[in-house]
Formats: structure tokens, sequence, C-alpha cells
């Protein structure tokens, strides 16, 4: 354990070096121990390396960037509390996603979205990250772009859907343009991992009163419901995702959004059946009270404007 401590030591102490390429081999190592290493994980952050790998987040050697972005997530896999102690690391994950379309690395935007994401794990830090505009908008962007790489993507979404789970950061994402953004990747983008991750961040922000506007200017209520119907062949999970986005829909939104779903065509019924048949016990639960939202009266529909502004998940 000791030789573990003096190695991180030496290894943070070179990361000051004037030598780069003194700090290049120390970063290239400090990945190295801290990816086959869950031990060493701690140790090199205690031995005071987070600071140094924040701010190698701002340069210009790809190579640095993607060794420093790709140590931060090994050690927030096992130690999150250095991380979000450390002052500017918020600020440096930021320009690393802020410049995705420009000076920073793909491995590194994809390294810094998924230390989000394995932050965000902690749910005592989405209230903190949520609150972080141009992260948030950055992510967004990552999906927006049509020549983003899919790892991005799928890293982008992933942070977001970390972020969507806190329920007062969903009118922020809705605000900053999300739902316009996810739907146009569904429609766009027919992988089904892709198309899998897009639809579970749809279903947390569907759980908003922001929501229903957002997702009548994109027509998202008839685009959930082609992913129902049973004749376009979406996989299980977008089927359950669809599920919980109308099911958090009708508990958010207005009358219009319970008449659109009690209009929807038989196909997307029998998609909402065949979860409640055949789906996981959550997605089967859904699918349920999606069922018995649809068909109850005032009563219960008042019950469910509640949970929403409790912020309950579906």
């Amino acid at each position: 354990m000791e030789v573990k401590h003096r190695t991180a030591r030496s290894l943070v102490k070179k990361l000051g070096s004037v030598s780069e390429i003194t700090r290049s081999e120390a970063l290239a190592e400090l990945r190295l121990m801290t990816k086959n290493d869950a031990e060493s994980r701690l140790i090199i952050a205690e031995a005071g390396a987070i600071p140094y790998l924040a701010e190698t987040l701002y340069s210009s050697s790809h190579d640095s960037q993607d060794n420093a972005a790709a140590t931060l997530l090994n050690i927030s896999i096992s130690s999150r509390a250095p991380l979000m102690s450390t002052r500017g690391l918020l600020d440096a994950i930021s320009h690393v996603l802020r410049h995705h379309a420009t000076n920073s690395s793909p491995s590194a935007v994809q390294s810094s979205a998924a230390t989000l994401y394995s932050l965000l794990v902690d749910d005592s830090y989405r209230s903190i990250i949520g609150a972080k505009r141009d992260i948030a908008y950055s992510l967004i962007e990552i999906i927006k772009r049509p020549n983003s790489p899919p790892r991005s993507i799928k890293d982008a979404l992933k942070a977001l859907f970390g972020i969507a789970l806190f329920p007062l950061n969903r009118a922020g994402l809705i605000d900053l343009g999300a739902a316009g953004a996810l739907f146009s990747l569904v429609l766009k983008d027919g992988r089904v991992g892709i198309v899998e991750d897009t639809t579970a961040v749809i279903a947390q922000i569907a759980g908003c009163e922001e929501s229903e506007s957002a997702f009548w200017k994109v027509s998202g209520v008839k685009v959930l419901e082609d992913l129902l119907d049973v004749g376009t062949g979406s996989s299980e999970r977008t089927k359950e995702n669809a599920v919980g986005a109308l099911l958090n829909l009708v508990r958010c939104g207005g009358g219009g959004v319970m008449r659109e779903v009690k209009e929807m065509r038989p196909g997307a019924v029998e998609g909402i059946k065949d979860v409640r048949e055949n789906g996981t016990a959550k997605g089967k639960s859904k699918a349920i009270a999606l069922l018995k939202a649809v068909e109850g009266g005032a009563k219960k529909w008042d019950f469910a404007m509640e949970m929403c502004k409790l912020g309950v998940d579906s």
C-alpha cells in the first residue's frame, strides 16, 4: 500500500513539472493505474491529482486532454466526493463539452460526459450539476450535431438522463431546447441503442408542467404513439420508455394531452397493453397506470397533477 502512495505522490509531483514530456508521461501512467487498480483511485485523488487533471482539460494537446479526462472518469467510478469538492472541475468539464465540435478531442468529450453520468449516480449532486446550464446546453448541442460520433451521443444522453432524474432540472432542460433535440434524434437515428437512450431521457423530461407545450410543438405524443405501435417493431425498452413518457405527460400536462392520448390509434394502445403483459415489473406498473389514467375520472386526474408537482417518478 505504501508503494502505491509513494507512486501516486511521485506522479502528481510530475504533473506540476515544467517539462511537457514529463507531464504527458505522468498522465499516461495515472490513466493506466486508475483503469487497472480501483484501490489506487482514491489514493491518487488524495495525493492532489484532481486540480492538475482539471487544468489539463484546457490543454491544446489531445493526448494530454484524453488522458486527463479518462483518469477523471476512472476516479469518479470509485471516489466522487474528491471530484465534486475540487473548485473549477465542472467548469473544466464544461469547457471540453462546449468545444466538442472544434478544439476538444472526441475521446475527451466522451470521457467528460461519462464522468458527469458517473457523478450523477449520487443524487445529492444532481441539483448542483443541473444548475450548470452551460453543461446542459453543451450536452444538448452534442446530440443535435449531425456528425457527432455515436459514442459522444450515447454518453451525452446518459448525462442528460442523470440530470433529468432530479425533477427541478427538467424545466431547465425543456427551456434549453431538449425536447426538440431529443425527438429529432428519435426521428433521424434508427440505431436501437440510441433510440432507447433517447426515449429514456424523453420519459424523464416529460415529468414537468412545461413539457406539454414543448412536446406539442414537436408532435411528441404522435412520435411516442408511433414508437408504441406494434407495427413499428420498437424494442421492448423503447416501448417502456414511451409508456413512461406518456404517463408523465398525462400526470403533468393539461386536458389537451389527455385528449390526445385518448385518441391514440388502436395499434399504439395495443403497444401499451403489450408492455402491461410482457414488460419488466416497472414497465408493467407504468402501463397499468397509464391505462388507468386515460380511463380515470376527474378525481384521479387531480391526484395525478399533485404527483407531478411533487416530482414523483412514474
